[in-house]
């Protein structure tokens, strides 16, 4: 399931291209239209797992055209020198429905005899609704398709900083919990509490990173970020081996909440490329370009990433990851801003 889930990701930018002919606010409305139809052919008409695969693709491809799209509209509805904030105001947001939305499925499928059927339904709505709401913007100019495959040296950085993301957040999305099911031996409900806690210390932990970025600068936040999940792999790593069981379960807890905050950094590299862009037309393009190298180096960190937990064990998976870590403190190091 991974593969046909992760590949739109790969070909974001292709599917960017072809969309030349749109505006940036249309191209996410229409991303929004994407995951409408898909989630809804999932409970609807799956009658088996190949098909169901196939919805799940364009749902996916959706999904994976909205993440820089969201991050470039997000920036231009908010006022220079304010752009970290304003994603930072967004994210919390989006943090609140998250949780809003989680409540309303655990109360709905415990309480109430709510269906899958039904989920998707109230889901395929609210795409829609977000489809209309964009549609409702006020356009800006489409970029011509010959610059959507363009890689240009003056963000060569950002470029590396988005292949180190990958690899980190590869990470984080498949062994973490791996770790916290398999050798810490936890139930799904406990994942879904440390989610559901680092979602509510996200509403004002993002708000004030958004703040930080903005003062402090993307270098600062991006090499803190760094050196914390230096300590974080560390902890899902070797905990066990340094501390009793119950004592590096606690820690395992705590990594995990930290790397679930630690994911929003994400919005330091889209500030910092929107102040080094050449043009404005290229953050977009830019981040839509990020998005398909992310995912180029996420599943091939997936592969080998398996590979190194069956043959050496667990601990050399985040073994790697803090090396990852460190490599990525250097790099921010090289951040220059205006």
């Amino acid at each position: 399931m991974e593969f046909p889930r992760e590949l739109p990701g790969l070909l974001v930018i292709v599917v960017s291209a072809i969309l030349f002919f749109l505006c940036s606010r249309r191209q996410a409305a229409l991303a929004n239209i994407l995951c409408a139809i898909g989630i809804l052919f999932i409970g609807f008409y799956s009658p088996s797992f190949p098909i169901m695969l196939i919805w799940l693709f364009i749902f996916s491809i959706g999904q994976h055209l909205f993440l820089p799209l969201n991050q470039s509209i997000g920036m231009e509805l908010a006022t220079e020198g304010q752009k970290g904030r304003r994603l930072g105001q967004f994210s919390a947001v989006a943090n609140v429905a998250m949780i809003i939305g989680s409540f309303a499925i655990f109360i709905g499928f415990k309480f109430f005899n709510l269906n899958f059927k039904t989920s998707y339904v109230v889901a395929s709505l609210g795409f829609i609704t977000v489809a209309i709401l964009i549609s409702l913007m006020k356009k800006d100019e489409p970029v011509p398709v010959k610059m959507k495959f363009q890689l240009r040296k003056e963000y060569k950085l950002y470029y590396w900083l988005s292949i180190l993301y990958g690899t980190r957040k590869q990470i984080f999305l498949t062994f973490a919990p791996w770790v916290l099911v398999t050798v810490f031996k936890q139930k799904t409900q406990v994942l879904a509490t440390l989610l559901a806690v680092g979602g509510v210390i996200g509403i004002f932990f993002k708000p004030m990173l958004g703040k930080a970025i903005d003062k402090l600068g993307e270098r600062v936040i991006l090499t803190s970020e760094a050196v914390m999940l230096v300590f974080v792999c560390i902890g899902y790593g070797f905990a066990r081996e340094i501390f009793t069981e119950n004592t590096a379960m606690f820690i395992a807890f705590i990594c995990y909440i930290l790397d679930q905050l630690l994911m929003s950094v994400g919005m330091a590299r889209a500030t910092y490329l929107q102040k080094i862009a050449v043009k404005p037309e290229d953050v977009t393009q830019t981040l839509t370009m990020g998005v398909s190298i992310d995912h180029i180096f996420s599943i091939g960190i997936a592969v080998s990433g398996g590979f190194i937990w069956l043959k050496l064990g667990y601990q050399y998976v985040f073994l790697l990851g803090a090396i990852i870590a460190v490599i990525n403190f250097f790099s921010a190091l090289r951040i220059k801003t205006h």
